[in-house]
C-alpha cells in the first residue's frame, strides 16, 4: 500500500463533477478555509456554463478525462449517475487524486474491490460521501452512545423510504438495496464495526416495465445484518417504488437503559425511551418523550456553517430534491466537505474510507442476492 498523500501547506484544490445534486456543494467549498473550488465538470455545455457562470467558476470541463490530466486538480468529488461511480472513482485514483464520491460506491463486488485495490494503490483519500453518519440526527444518537445514556446497544434498525417514480433514466427498476447506504451506515458506523453476513426477502412487486431494467422485482426489501465481533444484529428496509411513504430515512437506536427511534413522519421529533429502574422509577406513560434534536453547526469551521440549515440556493423553486423529499440529509453536506477536506489535510481519517464503503455498500449488494435466493444467508466479502 502506498503512503498516504495528504496537503497541508494550501488549499486543496478541488473539482466536482456532476452538476445536479453536486451544485449544493459548490459555495461549501468556495467558503471552506482548507479548500480552492477549482473546477467544475458536466457534459452538456450549456448547463456547465450556466452552474460556472452562477458561482463565478472560471475553469470548465465537459470531459471528465481531461479534467483528470490537469496537474492542479488535487481532489475530485463525483456527484454523476450511480452507473459511472466505479469507472469514474477508479479513473480518478489511478489520476493520483484524492476521491469523494456520493453514494453508492458501485453496483457490483468486482467494483467494490477495484476500488479499494486503487485507492491502496494511490495512496490517496477515498470517501464515499455518506449523508446520513453526518446528518444531526446520528450525530446526536452517536453523542448519546459515547457518552453511556444508551447503556448497552441491544439493536439497530434504520429504513430508507422514498417514491422515484420520475428521477433520471438509471432509477426506474434499481433494486432497492443496491442504494441502501443511508440505512445501513449509522447502524454499522455507531459501533465501527463492518457487517459480516446478510439476509434478505423481497416482498411485493412494483410495475412490470420497471422489472424489465434490472430484472428485479419487488416493491421492499428487508434485510437483517450481523456485525463483525458483536453480538449485536441490525434490521434495515428499502423501497424505491410502488409503496406508498412519505420520505423517509430513519435509524433506531435500542439500548439497555435509553433507546432512540427517529420520528415517523417530517416535522415531528425522534423519542426517547427510558428505562425505568428501582433507583429511577419511570411510569409507563412517561418512558417515551419527544426530544429536540441539536445542531451540530458548532462541529465546523464558522463560514460554513450555516449551511447545515439551508441549501445552497435560496430561491422560490431552486432546492434541489435533496432539500424537498430528504429534508437536505440532516444539515450533512458541509460535515461532508469538512471531512473530506480534514482526511486529505492528515488531520482525521476518512470516515468512511475505501474499506469501509466496500462494506456499507456490499451490504445491500448482497442482500439483494439473498432476496434473489429467497432468504439465503450470504457472506460479506472482505478484501
Amino acid at each position: 500500500m502506498a503512503a498516504t498523500k495528504t496537503i497541508t501547506d494550501r488549499p486543496i484544490r478541488v473539482a466536482i463533477i456532476g452538476l445536479g445534486f453536486g451544485a449544493e456543494f459548490i459555495p461549501i467549498y468556495q467558503r471552506h478555509p482548507d479548500a480552492d473550488m477549482h473546477a467544475i465538470c458536466r457534459r452538456n455545455q450549456a448547463g456547465l456554463d450556466e452552474i460556472g457562470e452562477k458561482f463565478k467558476i472560471a475553469k470548465r470541463y465537459t470531459s471528465y478525462d481531461e479534467l483528470l490530466a490537469d496537474p492542479e486538480i488535487d481532489a475530485v468529488h463525483i456527484n454523476s449517475p450511480i452507473p459511472d461511480h466505479a469507472s469514474q472513482t477508479i479513473a480518478a485514483l489511478k489520476a493520483g487524486k484524492h476521491v469523494a464520491c456520493t453514494v453508492p460506491m458501485a453496483t457490483t463486488i468486482d467494483e467494490c474491490r477495484a476500488i479499494v485495490e486503487a485507492q491502496r494503490e494511490a495512496g490517496t483519500v477515498y470517501m464515499m460521501m455518506e449523508t446520513v453518519v453526518y446528518s444531526r440526527e446520528y450525530l446526536f444518537v452517536k453523542e448519546l452512545y459515547d457518552k453511556g445514556e444508551l447503556g448497552r446497544l441491544q439493536f439497530l434498525r434504520g429504513s430508507h423510504q422514498q417514491d422515484m417514480d420520475g428521477w433520471p433514466e438509471y432509477w426506474p427498476g434499481l433494486p432497492p438495496m443496491w442504494y441502501a447506504t443511508h440505512c445501513v451506515s449509522p447502524c454499522l458506523a455507531i459501533l465501527g464495526k463492518h457487517a459480516e453476513a446478510v439476509t434478505c426477502y423481497g416482498s411485493g412487486r412494483i410495475r412490470e416495465d420497471l422489472i424489465a431494467k434490472y430484472n428485479s422485482p419487488f416493491a421492499i426489501e428487508t434485510a437483517t445484518f450481523s456485525i463483525k465481533d458483536s453480538d449485536v444484529c441490525a434490521e434495515v428496509t428499502r423501497s424505491l417504488f410502488d409503496t406508498a411513504r412519505q420520505y423517509r430515512e430513519s435509524f433506531d437506536a435500542y439500548g439497555s437503559k435509553k433507546s432512540f427511534e427517529w420520528q415517523q413522519i417530517e416535522n415531528e421529533e425522534p423519542i426517547i425511551h427510558t428505562k425505568s429502574t428501582e433507583a429511577n422509577p419511570v411510569p409507563e406513560p412517561e418512558i417515551p418523550k419527544r426530544v429536540k434534536v441539536p445542531d451540530y453547526a458548532h462541529l465546523l469551521p464558522e463560514p460554513i456553517q450555516a449551511f447545515t440549515t439551508r441549501g445552497v440556493y435560496g430561491g422560490e423553486g431552486e432546492e434541489h430534491l435533496s432539500f424537498t423529499q430528504g429534508a437536505g440529509h440532516g444539515g450533512s453536506h458541509p460535515h461532508l466537505t469538512h471531512a473530506f477536506l480534514m482526511a486529505i489535510r492528515g488531520e482525521r481519517p476518512a470516515l468512511p474510507d475505501a474499506e469501509t464503503s466496500a462494506n456499507w455498500t456490499m451490504v445491500g449488494l448482497c442482500a439483494h442476492e439473498s432476496a434473489l435466493k429467497k432468504g439465503e444467508k450470504v457472506v460479506i466479502p472482505t478484501f
